[in-house]
C-alpha cells in the first residue's frame, strides 16, 4: 500500500469541502488530477472513500478510518516541523516534571545535572506532589512528565517506563530503644516522636495517611524544610526518629550516628516510574528528558545485574 502526504491532504480537504472541485482548489491542484489520485487511491485500497452525490461528497465508513489516520499523520508533521524549527532558531524549552519527595530528593538531582548539561536550551520546572495528583497533572495536561510510585493507579491512557526503587526505612539515633530491631513495622513505631519534611511534602503526607489509617498519627516534635539529610542530622541529635529513603538514610549514615531499619509494610517499597500521556506526543524537549531518565535507569538495572 503506497501513501503519500499529498494525498492525504487531498482526502481531509475533500472531507471537509464535501467537494472534490473545492477540495482540489484547496490542495492547489487541477480537478483532473485531483479525481485521478482519489480514484488511484480507492482502488489500491480496495474500497471507496466518498459516496458521491448529486450535491458533493460524503466519506464512506472506510473513509472516516483514512481521514482519522491522516489528521493524526499531518499533526504529527505538524509537530515535528515547529521542534525542528524551535532547534534551528536556538529557542528555549520547558519541560513540566513533578515527582514524589524521595525521587526530588534522591534520584533527580543528579539526573536533571547530567540533563542540563547536555542540553543547554532545556530548562526544567520541577514540582513535588504525591503521586496520586501527579497522574492527574499529566492527564489534565498540567504537567508533561511524572515521577511516580507504582502502587498508584496510573490510569489506562497513560504511559508510563520504570525508573528506580526506592524503599523506605527508620532511621534513629544508635542509642534508640528501636535501634536493636532488625525489621519494623510502621504500626511499631508510631508512640516516638518523629522529625518530619515540612507542611507539602508529599512522603509527609503520605506517611500521615499511613498513621491515620492504623487509628493513630504521627507525633511530630519537628518538621523541617531542606530534605532527608536535615531530618537526619535532628534523628542523630535525639530529637526523634524518622522515616526516609533508604538511599538517604544510606548515605547520611557514613557521616552521622544513626541506625537504619527496613520497614516491613508492603508499602515501603516503591518501584517509580516516569509516567507520562504519550511518549510520541511529547515536545521534543520533553521527549529527550524522558529519553535521558529512561537511559539512567536502564544504566543502574545493568549495573544491578552485574552484582
Amino acid at each position: 500500500m503506497r501513501l503519500d502526504l499529498v494525498d492525504l491532504r487531498l482526502v481531509l480537504h475533500v472531507a471537509e469541502t464535501g467537494s472534490i472541485t473545492h477540495g482540489a482548489a484547496r490542495s492547489a491542484m487541477a480537478l483532473a488530477s485531483a479525481s485521478e489520485r482519489i480514484r488511484t487511491l480507492e482502488e489500491t485500497l480496495g474500497t471507496a472513500l466518498f459516496d458521491r452525490k448529486r450535491r458533493g461528497v460524503g466519506p464512506t465508513a472506510a473513509g472516516l478510518t483514512v481521514i482519522q489516520h491522516a489528521r493524526l499523520v499531518l499533526q504529527q508533521i505538524e509537530r515535528l516541523r515547529g521542534d525542528l524549527g524551535e532547534h534551528a532558531r536556538g529557542v528555549r524549552g520547558r519541560v513540566r516534571l513533578s515527582s514524589n519527595t524521595a525521587a526530588s530528593l534522591e534520584f533527580l538531582p543528579s539526573a536533571l545535572a547530567s540533563f542540563l548539561q547536555a542540553h543547554p536550551m532545556i530548562d526544567v520546572d520541577l514540582t513535588e506532589r504525591p503521586s496520586g495528583e501527579i497522574v492527574r497533572a499529566i492527564a489534565n495536561g498540567q504537567a508533561d512528565v511524572g515521577i511516580v510510585a507504582d502502587a498508584v493507579d496510573s490510569a489506562a491512557e497513560l504511559e508510563s517506563f520504570p525508573f528506580a526503587e526506592d524503599r523506605l526505612v527508620l532511621v534513629t539515633p544508635q542509642r534508640h530503644a528501636l535501634g536493636r530491631r532488625r525489621r519494623i513495622a510502621f504500626r511499631d513505631t508510631l508512640a516516638c516522636d518523629f522529625v518530619g519534611l515540612a507542611p507539602g511534602s508529599a512522603l509527609q503526607d503520605h506517611l500521615d495517611d499511613h498513621a491515620a489509617r492504623t487509628g493513630s498519627r504521627l507525633k511530630l516534635r519537628l518538621r523541617l524544610p531542606g530534605g532527608f539529610d536535615a531530618v537526619c542530622r535532628m534523628v542523630e541529635k535525639g530529637i526523634g526518629v524518622a522515616v526516609v529513603s533508604r538511599t538517604a538514610a544510606l548515605r547520611c549514615r557514613k557521616s552521622m550516628a544513626l541506625q537504619v531499619i527496613p520497614l516491613v509494610d508492603p508499602w515501603a517499597l516503591r518501584r517509580l516510574r516516569i509516567c507520562l500521556k504519550s511518549l510520541s506526543g511529547l515536545p521534543i524537549h520533553a521527549r529527550s528528558l524522558v529519553e535521558h531518565l529512561r537511559g539512567l535507569a536502564a544504566e543502574d538495572d545493568e549495573r544491578s545485574s552485574r552484582r
